[in-house]
């Protein structure tokens, strides 16, 4: 048995709140940005991914018109950093619906660092920082879809299992990632489960290009 709905019928809040306790885990875009006129806002964005690999780019949407969107229209920037299971407390306060101009930095008591290629500071408790710049806002429906080019990685040494420039790649076990689910219930990392994807030619009943020919 399944239960059958409408988005229609359910209606625009009803349906988003299904959406977000059904796409899960999502991972955490924590944005940093600076306005035109030099206040710092730090707000964290549960729509993330990467958009392109050639060349680097990532995506957060903003749901209607918040300071991270507005921001990074006006300079052009932004950095993900990320929301980390040893900062949850911070990660979830800097959601708080402070007024504009208010610096999420100084109400929750996170260091601001400056970034190197950017001028919207980093995180400074935070391992990584993707620092950005926009490539382009893409607006549907309520929600804009904001792209940015990954310009600079700044990444803590201590996470990296063997050297970055000879291929050694952070441990998912340092980073201690956050994720959303839905409701207000967040998640970790919890149980790790590793494979390999197999090859065609490898897939039980191919061989060659051709399907395994039968034995007499």
């Amino acid at each position: 048995m399944r239960t059958e709905l409408d988005p229609g019928e359910l209606g625009p809040r009803a349906f988003y709140r299904l959406l977000t306790s059904v796409v899960v885990p999502r991972p955490i875009a924590w944005v940093s940005t600076r306005s035109a006129g030099g206040g710092d806002n730090l707000a964290p964005h549960s729509f993330f991914t990467v958009s392109c690999v050639d060349p680097p780019m990532v995506q957060f949407t903003s749901v209607g018109d918040k300071d991270s969107l507005r921001n990074a229209r006006e300079t052009g920037e932004f950095v993900v950093c990320l929301a980390t299971e040893p900062l949850f407390a911070q990660v979830n306060a800097t959601g708080t619906d402070f007024p504009h101009g208010v610096s999420e930095f100084e109400q929750v008591g996170l260091t601001p660092q400056p970034s190197t290629v950017v001028a919207p500071p980093r995180v400074a408790e935070s391992p990584v920082a993707l620092e950005c710049r926009l490539h382009q806002a893409i607006e549907l429906g309520d929600s804009t879809v904001v792209i940015g080019r990954v310009v600079h990685a700044s990444v803590a040494t201590d996470v990296f299992d063997g050297d970055a420039h000879r291929g050694g790649l952070p441990s998912i076990e340092k980073l201690r990632p956050l994720a959303r689910l839905g409701r207000d219930e967040w998640s970790t990392i919890g149980e790790l489960l590793e494979t390999t994807r197999i090859p065609y030619r490898e897939w039980p009943g191919h061989y060659a290009g051709h399907h395994r020919p039968p034995t007499a």
